[in-house]
């Protein structure tokens, strides 16, 4: 297994009841093959730049380890999800 880190931005005008109902629908994905070290919640901030006339989000990172599978299953999943405006995949080197 290899390790990940994740960080995705949902849209601001999710209810914090939409955001854990996210939360649990990727932790999922990602147990379902791997297992997850950390998630934080970062909370609502301001973007770098406007996104479709957005200009904040709430960040969450999570930090996992999973099989080769289960980020491309996560990367499908984030561009299908309305509500998730970016997310970011990254592989962690040993």
């Amino acid at each position: 297994m290899n390790r990940y880190e994740t960080i995705y931005i949902v849209r601001p005008n999710v209810d914090e009841e939409g955001i854990k109902a996210l939360q649990e629908k990727f932790r999922a994905i990602i147990e379902s093959d791997g297992e997850i070290e950390t998630i934080d919640e970062w909370g609502k901030r301001k973007l770098a730049y406007l996104i479709d006339d957005i200009g904040e989000g709430f960040y969450v990172y999570m930090k996992y380890k999973a099989a080769k599978a289960v980020p491309k299953e996560l990367d499908r999943v984030f561009g299908i999800t309305e509500d998730i405006l970016r997310h970011m995949i990254v592989k962690i080197e040993e």
